[in-house]
Formats: structure tokens, sequence, C-alpha cells
């Protein structure tokens, strides 16, 4: 097995995004700004573009307007595999494992598309999330809701990406999985860019560098977590 080392962190940029569901208008004019290596929070009610937003991003729905940069390089117009290919990774929500394969073949199946099954990519991904060695071979239809996210996020790491998208990462997951997904994407800091859209507010606070709030597709907060007042933070996520 050979060693390959991952690309730096990259910054992602996004300028003036539009997207539109037929005649209504879903995303207005976001702009977004990742640091490398840092991680940003989404936040927002549902409804507020969250999802829509990560989807035009990796290339799932087409914007209407707009740019979106990896290091420089434009994505707006790559196909989603070649977007993957040039370093991001997303983790929908629901996590939409392979279910009728196992644990190991989830994994293998996303290393190889990215050239990198014969690396120790896979081990770097799984020795995040180490129980899943006793599920290796389990398919991921059999697993819960916590483990198929725990796989979920080991597979797009099986791709050593630049930037990871990962969409409410803690919905309906038991405590202790939300405690081991927090201290991964603190420890992947420095080392991949993160983009967040969470609804859980003191894990989003917790772990992000910035926050930005969308309310009806439109940034309406964006700043520090550290200054940002978590009381108007609620009020714009508040069901």
């Amino acid at each position: 097995m050979t060693q390959a080392y991952a690309s730096p962190p990259a910054r992602l940029a996004v300028e003036g995004l539009d997207q539109h569901y037929g005649s209504a208008q879903v995303l207005r004019g976001i702009g977004l700004d990742v640091e490398p290596g840092a991680c940003l929070a989404v936040l927002g009610r549902n409804g507020a573009g969250k999802t829509t937003l990560l989807r035009c991003l990796t290339g799932l729905i087409p914007e209407s307007r707009g740019r979106i940069a990896l290091d420089g390089t434009e994505l707006t117009r790559l196909s989603p595999d070649r977007r993957a290919r040039s370093g991001l990774a997303y983790v929908p929500q629901g996590r939409e494992i392979f279910p009728d394969l196992t644990v190991a073949e989830n994994l293998r199946v996303a290393a190889r598309a990215h050239g990198l099954e014969r690396t120790d990519a896979i081990d770097e991904a799984v020795a995040l999330f180490p129980a899943l060695r006793g599920l290796w071979h389990r398919p991921g239809g059999n697993l819960s809701g916590g483990q198929q996210q725990q796989l979920a996020i080991a597979r797009a790491l099986a791709t050593r990406p630049r930037a990871l998208l990962l969409d409410e990462p803690t919905e309906g997951i038991q405590p202790s999985i939300v405690a081991a997904i927090e201290a991964v994407i603190a420890g992947l800091k420095g080392r991949i860019t993160v983009l967040l859209v969470e609804q859980y507010l003191d894990f989003a606070l917790r772990v992000a560098d910035s926050v930005v709030v969308l309310s009806r597709g439109s940034v309406v907060e964006r700043g520090d977590p550290k200054v940002l007042n978590p009381e108007a933070l609620t009020r714009h996520i508040a069901v």
C-alpha cells in the first residue's frame, strides 16, 4: 500500500449565487468566502435555502446566476463528478450511503472513484470513526442512523477532499455520536475546509470559525460566533 498525501485545504468562494425552482427564487445573491482550513456554519430555518445552497455548490442542481470557485478554480459550469475530483466532498442530509454494500465496500467505492483505493485514505478516514471497524462487513442498510452518519462522513473523507460540505450531520443522532462528530470536525480544521449546515445552534457555534444565517434565500447575518448575539441567532433559526 502506498502513501498519498492530501492536498492542502482550499478557499471556497461563492459570489452572487441565485437559484430558481421554476418562477420561484430560492437563493438570492448568496456570497460566501471560507478561508482554507476554516469551518463556516450556515444556519437558518427549514426552507431558508440551506440544502439548496449545498446542492448548488456540488452541481446537483443548477444555479441561475453567480460564481463558485475552489482556490480560484471555477466550478460553476462543472458537472458534479468533476467538482468532486476538484476536491469537493458532500455528505447530504439523510446520509445516502449504499444500503446493500458493506461498510468496507462503501468506503472502497469512494476511494476507488478518486484513484485512492491503494493508498492509506480509507484507513485515515476510519481512524476518525474507529467504531466502523467492528461493522466492516455489515451492510450499510443494517446500521443505525448514527452509524450511517459516521460511515457517510468517513466515505467523504476517503476521497481526501480539500473542502467538505456537511448537511445537518447531527440530525436524529444520539448524543455520544454527536460528540464524536464534533471532535472530528474540530480535528479537521486547518486540514480541510468545512461548510456546515446545521440547526443545532450550540453545536454549530462550538465548531464554527464564522457563521452565516440564511432567511428566505438571503444572507441576513454573518460574523464571528463569539461576537454574534446568540438570542438573535436563535430567533433566526427557531421554527
